[in-house]
Parts: C-alpha cells; sequence; structure tokens
C-alpha cells in the first residue's frame, strides 16, 4: 500500500488561505444540502491530564473520505509542546484504500481559519475595519489570518495573558498580514469598538463580554467545543444574531450556546447553519446594526475537504512525499 505523506508545509503550499476559505464554503455548503456524510464525533476524556480526544470522520461527495483523530491537551504548553495536535487520514471513495496521511494539527487551525474568515465574508459588514482576536496560540494565528483575507482590515487588537505569545505572534504574523497588528493589555481594549473579533481560548470562564460589543459587530467563537467551556458570556449570545457549522454539533458540544440556551438567552430553532448562507437558502446579515456570531466547535467536513483539495494539489505540484506499508 502506498500512502502520500503532507507536511504542514506542503498543505499551506498547496492551499493558501483565499483557497482554503473557498474550500471551506464549499464544504459547509455540502454539508447543510445533506451531500455529505459526518457522524456526530466521539469525545474522549482524559482525565488525568485534563486532555480530550476527538474522532472525527467524514465522507463528502466528490469531495473526500477519510478521518481526523485530533488531541486537546491544555497542559502541554507547560511541557513545550501544543494544546492540539492531531493526524488525518484520507481514504480513496471508491475502493476504500488509505491513500494519503496528513498533518492533521496544522490542518486544524488552518481549516478553522479559513471557516472563520468564510463566516467574515458572509456575515460581517463589508466596511470592517477593526478586527480583535483573544487568544494567541496557533489557533488564534490563523483566526487572523482568516479574517485579514476578507476584509480590508486597518489594525487586529492582539490579547493574550502570555505577551511572549503576542509579541511572537507580531514578528511571526506581521509580514504576511496587511492589517497593523497592535498588543493590548485588557480583553476589553481589544474587543471596545471591534468589527469583527475572533475568541481563540480554550477558557472554561468568558473572556469575551457582550455588553461591550458595538452594533454591527461579527464575533467568531472557536475556542470552546465542549458543554464546559465558554469564551463568550451569555449576554453576547443573547445580543447576536446566531450561526452554527452544525445545528446537531452546536446543541451537543458549544458550551457558550447551551450555557445560554440553558437560561433562555437563546434557543437552537434560532441558530443558522452558515452553510446555508452560502447556499443562498438562508440569509446573513440583515442589517447594519445587527450583531451576529458565528459559533464553531469544528465538523469533519471541512478537514476533510481541505485535505482532499490539498492532496489534489500537491501531487500535480510535486509536493509531499510517497511511503510503503
Amino acid at each position: 500500500m502506498q500512502l502520500t505523506l503532507l507536511s504542514a508545509q506542503d498543505i499551506r503550499a498547496a492551499l493558501p488561505m483565499r483557497d482554503a476559505i473557498q474550500a471551506m464554503k464549499d464544504a459547509f455548503t455540502a454539508f447543510s444540502s445533506g451531500r455529505a456524510v459526518v457522524p456526530l464525533r466521539p469525545v474522549i476524556p482524559v482525565p488525568p491530564v485534563q486532555g480530550t480526544l476527538l474522532v472525527k470522520p467524514a465522507y463528502v461527495e466528490g469531495g473526500g473520505l477519510g478521518a481526523k483523530l485530533v488531541s486537546v491537551f491544555p497542559r502541554n504548553p507547560q511541557r513545550g509542546k501544543p494544546t492540539i495536535t492531531g493526524i488525518v487520514v484520507l481514504v480513496d471513495p471508491e475502493t476504500g484504500e488509505p491513500t494519503a496521511l496528513c498533518d492533521g494539527t496544522f490542518v486544524t487551525s488552518w481549516r478553522t481559519g479559513a471557516a472563520s474568515g468564510a463566516a467574515t465574508d458572509a456575515l460581517a459588514r463589508p466596511e470592517a475595519s477593526i478586527g480583535a482576536v483573544l487568544g494567541c496560540g496557533a489557533q488564534g494565528r490563523t483566526q487572523a489570518l482568516g479574517i485579514d483575507s476578507v476584509r480590508s482590515l486597518e489594525e487586529i487588537r492582539l490579547h493574550d495573558p502570555n505577551a511572549e505569545k503576542v509579541a511572537d505572534f507580531i514578528e511571526t504574523l506581521q509580514p504576511q498580514i496587511g492589517a497593523r497588528l497592535v498588543p493590548v493589555s485588557e480583553a476589553r481594549e481589544a474587543v471596545e469598538g471591534a468589527d469583527v473579533i475572533c475568541t481563540a481560548t480554550t477558557s472554561s470562564t468568558p473572556v469575551l463580554e457582550g455588553r461591550l460589543l458595538s452594533p454591527g459587530t461579527h464575533v467568531n467563537g472557536i475556542g470552546s467545543f465542549t458543554t464546559e467551556m465558554q469564551e463568550i458570556d451569555v449576554t453576547a449570545v443573547a445580543r447576536a444574531r446566531v450561526f452554527v457549522d452544525s445545528l446537531e454539533s452546536a446543541r451537543a458540544e458549544a458550551g457558550d450556546l447551551v450555557i445560554a440556551a440553558r437560561q433562555g438567552e437563546t434557543r437552537p430553532e434560532d441558530w443558522t447553519e452558515i452553510g446555508r448562507v452560502f447556499a443562498g437558502s438562508a440569509p446573513g446579515r440583515c442589517s447594519a446594526d445587527e450583531i451576529t456570531l458565528f459559533k464553531s466547535v469544528g465538523v469533519a467536513v471541512q478537514d476533510i475537504a481541505a485535505c482532499a483539495l490539498a492532496l489534489e494539489r500537491a501531487r500535480a505540484q510535486g509536493l509531499g512525499s510517497t511511503v510503503e506499508l
């Protein structure tokens, strides 16, 4: 059996952010249109280290078949290791044979940033000029790249409790981003007056206060993925029109929304899958003053669609390597 190996560098070269954003629009459209099979992912807790292993299979008609194993271990930074790691296995949809092994750690952050870029393109005001990113880890970096790709932002404000992370974020990302990257010491400074806000933390207590949101703000919430996690407070959810990647997954896993729903501040029947907006079967932003919230817990269709397209392009460009098993 032959497997193509795609590294982070291979995937990034084969699938630049703007192309990844379009791939996410197509993937979400397929998902919400019934052209994908995506079982609810098993979530396996690892209590001794507060870790989580997620198993995420998916099939997209004309867009790939496979599964991702991704682990989220919040204590890893203390060991000098990334919080999120993973692999993606692609399978030939005609024969069932494994065809590729991809760097799932990179794909997870890359497709998540692309998903927020896609949602921002659909929901943020065209004239948006101020961005904010709360959480400056690997996910925060691709959030900045994603929103910068779809709006002509003047500045993106950055907040993280770890000042070294912010400094490294700016040093690494500023050459790749059109907006000016501005460090701020408090989350409030980042949020007040921002047009597009991304939360990219693993916090169980809110880092985004809804009372600070200006009319017309768009928020991408991508950090929380269990019912106990809550980056975005109930007030923010209550003030916003809510869009999700998957209604089923959001009901089961999106702590920000589940907690607000328990308190009667939002209702799942009022949430809209973002794929329906891309398909033209549901409206996006309805007014300049409307606050919009895209809550993503991650859907396997994103990983498989991104990797399948990256594999196709990598082969055409002579990227990656091949191993015999």
